[in-house]
């Protein structure tokens, strides 16, 4: 019963703030191009999903490895779709790089839209690579930063599996520094049954950044294997 009434409460507040975010694209789109407003709305609404909940406990460690003045390649494990409103814990305006079918999910698809997040078809790799690069560098220059699963879909046993290098190459194109994150706690959120778990606890880790300039140096490819190696000794260290 208790979770069916907070289903209920975020169906309610979710079409709230969809409505909000929606009237704060119109009001703003003229003269702030980051959607600065439209992301610390979600950044609201994900904090009252968290904490209303008494016995939910989260941890975010690592914030000092973040600038909140300069924008980032975000990397990020993927076990969950709670995975994508657990990152808004993170101080940063950043738009996500998402499938297009997470863009037909009620509340989430309407969120991602008014975010002006990278929608991608993953059926047509090389369009889907030229689209990531051009709208990525398109926000990194607005000084946003750009949010990708670099394993490409979950894991299922959630273990971090190989990256792709998309991410790691638009750091390089763009000059900007990759700053991985860990998360650990997503997939508990709820129950198998589908019922929440009231007694969850969501943990994230904020590696240091990787700078541009060594992706560039090593490469891609290469990069891609050194941040996954860094971010599965963190996430060993979390569950440790």
């Amino acid at each position: 019963m208790l979770s069916i009434l907070f289903y209920l409460f975020l169906v309610v507040i979710c079409t709230l703030f969809l409505v909000l975010s929606a009237v704060a694209l119109v009001l703003t789109w003229p003269f702030q191009r980051s959607r600065r407003i439209v992301h610390e709305l979600s950044r609201a609404l994900v904090r009252i999903f968290f904490f209303v909940p008494p016995l939910w406990r989260h941890r975010i460690d690592g914030l000092e490895h973040v600038d909140r003045k300069r924008p980032y390649v975000i990397v990020i494990n993927h076990r969950a779709m709670t995975d994508i409103p657990s990152l808004y814990f993170l101080p940063l305006n950043f738009r996500w790089v998402s499938k297009r079918e997470v863009f037909r999910l009620p509340f989430f698809g309407q969120f991602l839209s008014l975010h002006g997040d990278i929608c991608i078809d993953r059926s047509h790799a090389t369009e889907a690579m030229e689209q990531l690069l051009r709208e990525g560098r398109r926000w990194l220059g607005r000084g946003v930063s750009v949010a990708i699963f670099p394993e490409g879909t979950r894991s299922k046993d959630g273990e971090i599996h190989r990256f792709k290098t998309g991410a790691f190459m638009l750091a390089a194109e763009a000059g900007v520094d990759v700053l991985p994150v860990v998360m650990e706690g997503t997939t508990t959120i709820f129950r198998p049954n589908g019922l929440f778990n009231w007694r969850n606890r969501l943990m994230l880790r904020v590696l240091p950044p990787v700078p541009a300039v060594h992706v560039a140096e090593v490469g891609a490819k290469q990069a891609a294997v050194e941040v996954r190696e860094s971010m599965c000794a963190a996430l060993s260290e979390l569950r440790g």
